[in-house]
């Protein structure tokens, strides 16, 4: 098969597109013929070696995590998905491997997908939708009527919280960059403000503090947060789990595979009640220079960058 790979970490340049075995899925596992996959800040920052405290120092690595496509073979002891499944999931951090014909997933990290969500529709839910979801009702734990801050409301998890706060009832304040107020408006955020807002305004208001880009100062957030409230952080660092370790209102936070809150996710997005924005959509023979032009230029809003496998 043809994948997107590299032999060590480091910049753009160390990509390239050669060809690879064919996985076997082994217990708990599908293999998964990859028919779209959507690219993550994280992609870029696993490959320049800023996570490999959790990636190790296995090569040639794959690239790309989320994905969806059909199931193809799946390994002993799976008895919720089969062969012919059309699915979307995530493929393992440690791994990845979505940028690719096929790649493996463990079951949890998989669900249906909606027939009414197209391939790169539905690959642009896995790691932002779950992430989002989880960080608003588990970590958060937000409760309809309460106030949450979404600080890059318009990111690729950032869209998705406000849609999954704004169905559970809950008021949503959130920042963008400037230019992009209407757009954060029309998915309910009310108010929205710029990045380098005034917080005084907001001294105790928020139950909630999402702060999705993880560069909102600590103590500007504990300013703005109500007594019981919490701090939700999903850019982690060694410092930021140290923090997160210590009693208070922080959680430095990382979404947890589990299928039955992505298939929550999928099928919210079948019926239309969050949606994501794609930016560009290309093949995978011409994803390396897509990639490249993502990674310089993240622009927040823009939308997903998506790569098809067929």
């Amino acid at each position: 098969m043809m994948r997107l790979q590299y032999d060590r970490y480091g910049g753009p340049d160390v990509l390239t597109l050669g060809e690879a075995d064919i996985p076997t899925p082994g217990r708990g596992q599908v293999l998964v013929r990859v028919r779209a996959a959507a690219a993550n800040a994280m992609d870029w920052k696993i490959r320049r070696g800023e996570m490999r405290a959790m990636t190790g120092r296995r090569f040639p690595r794959g690239v790309g995590h989320d994905f969806s496509g059909v199931i193809a073979q799946v390994g002993d002891g799976v008895s919720r998905l089969k062969v012919g499944d059309e699915v979307l999931g995530a493929a393992r951090l440690q791994h990845a491997g979505a940028f690719a014909e096929f790649v493996i997933a463990d079951q949890k990290s998989v669900a249906h997908k909606p027939g009414t969500l197209t391939f790169a529709e539905a690959a642009t839910l896995p790691v932002a939708g779950l992430t989002a979801y989880q960080a608003v009702t588990v970590a958060g734990a937000l409760q309809p009527g309460q106030h949450i801050f979404v600080n890059g409301c318009l990111g690729g998890v950032g869209r998705l919280a406000v849609q999954v706060a704004v169905g559970l009832g809950a008021s949503v304040t959130g920042s963008c960059r400037s230019g992009s107020e209407e757009q954060a408006r029309e998915l309910g955020v009310d108010p929205v403000v710029a990045f380098d807002f005034d917080p005084e305004p907001f001294t105790g208001r928020f139950d909630v503090i999402f702060d999705t880009p993880g560069r909102l100062p600590y103590n500007t957030a504990r300013r703005m947060l109500r007594s019981g409230g919490r701090i939700i952080d999903i850019v982690p660092s060694v410092t930021k789990f140290a923090r997160s370790i210590l009693p208070g209102p922080y959680t430095a936070f990382m979404g947890k595979p589990n299928s039955e809150d992505l298939q929550r996710v999928a099928d919210a997005a079948g019926r239309g009640d969050i949606n994501t924005r794609i930016r560009r959509t290309v093949p995978l023979a011409s994803s390396i220079p897509a990639l490249i032009d993502l990674e310089n230029a993240p622009t927040s809003g823009a939308g997903r960058l998506v790569i098809t496998a067929y």
